[in-house]
């Protein structure tokens, strides 16, 4: 057995200010996460989210137990963006040990709020571009996670619209704001539309009324179909979205598979259970000692096609079959 004064040997003299006894019962650190969301995310309000309990899952397997390794706190925005901001802050006096910012506003808010705490973003759009990071394999600074890439998606959304409409020249884009798709993917989706030859009408969708007039101006501007880029309103108001573009004869393309279970034609996007997922893997590597400055960025791995079939029989409109074949899932 090491004697008492080996001990305080080994420690030095402040050793002499700690019971032995305290020494020998430090509690292990309980690692609080805070997540920071545009919305809640469980099917009804107050229900589990699936994206959380994925990430919990995964958490388990990297050998974390929620609630006595680790707890979570969440703060949503309930698709006000300009909360998020405070909510950042209120997580931060928290003293939260990790943030986990949730799409591309959310993110912005978390690295406006801190330059110290871990952040692990999940759908930080164009780091790079945005000069959020130095670079994809060395993130430097305090972020890392999960990035994607609006410009791209929204140029495959413009590829599948002609997929499905052939003739298709005026497409609408629906976004909130000009928040999500930003000047860079701007860039990105005006050079594939002029590619293919169509002509693109930008309007904004940040509150139902919004979306209402954006639809009464797609019609006036004689819009043949409807892109809507992915973000929480567009998810919050999906039914809207969905019913008007019926409504409108507008074939509707989306990010969320939610907006396709809501009515909407196809989804194509990231699979978000799968990006939670990474998320965890992000969390236990800061847990266990790693730095977010080291941690390269990644893209998300897996990708969704979304078909609701009963929408294109209403609208009168043949799915190809080469994209029923390439579906995840068809909605009857």
């Amino acid at each position: 057995m090491i004697s008492r004064r080996k001990l305080l040997a080994a420690f030095g003299a402040g050793a002499l200010a700690v019971p032995l006894q305290a020494l020998a019962q430090q509690p292990p650190k309980v690692w609080r996460i805070g997540f920071l969301t545009p919305s809640e995310s469980g099917s009804k309000p107050g229900e589990p989210s699936p994206y959380g309990m994925a990430f919990i899952r995964e958490m388990q397997a990297a050998g974390h137990t929620f609630g006595s390794d680790y707890i979570i706190e969440i703060r949503h925005a309930g698709g006000d963006y300009e909360r998020l901001p405070a909510l950042a802050t209120e997580l931060l006096r928290l003293k939260v040990d990790i943030l986990v910012p949730v799409s591309p506003v959310a993110v912005l808010a978390a690295h406006n709020a801190t330059t110290s705490v871990p952040i692990v973003c999940i759908g930080m759009h164009d780091p790079v571009g945005t000069k959020l990071v130095a670079s994809l394999a060395r993130p430097g600074g305090n972020i890392t996670g999960l990035a994607t890439f609006y410009g791209e998606l929204i140029a495959k959304h413009l590829e599948l619209a002609r997929a499905i409409l052939p003739k298709v020249s005026r497409i609408a884009i629906l976004d909130n704001a000009g928040r999500a798709a930003d000047h860079v993917a701007m860039e990105r989706i005006l050079e594939t539309a002029k590619k293919m030859d169509l002509r693109l009408q930008r309007v904004k969708g940040t509150t139902p009324e919004d979306i209402t007039h954006a639809f009464a101006a797609m019609k006036r501007e004689r819009a043949e179909a409807l892109i809507a880029v992915a973000d929480a309103v567009v998810v919050r108001e999906g039914k809207l979205v969905a019913g008007l573009a019926l409504k409108h004869r507008l074939p509707s393309v989306f990010a969320n598979r939610e907006n396709v279970q809501a009515g909407g034609l196809l989804s194509y996007g990231e699979d978000f259970l799968e990006m939670f997922t990474q998320a965890a893997r992000y969390v236990s590597k800061i847990m266990k000692g790693a730095k977010p400055s080291e941690l390269p960025i990644e893209q998300p791995t897996k990708f969704s096609l979304v078909i609701n079939r009963g929408t294109a029989k209403a609208l009168g409109i043949r799915i190809p079959q080469e994209l029923l074949l390439r579906a995840d899932e068809v909605i009857e």
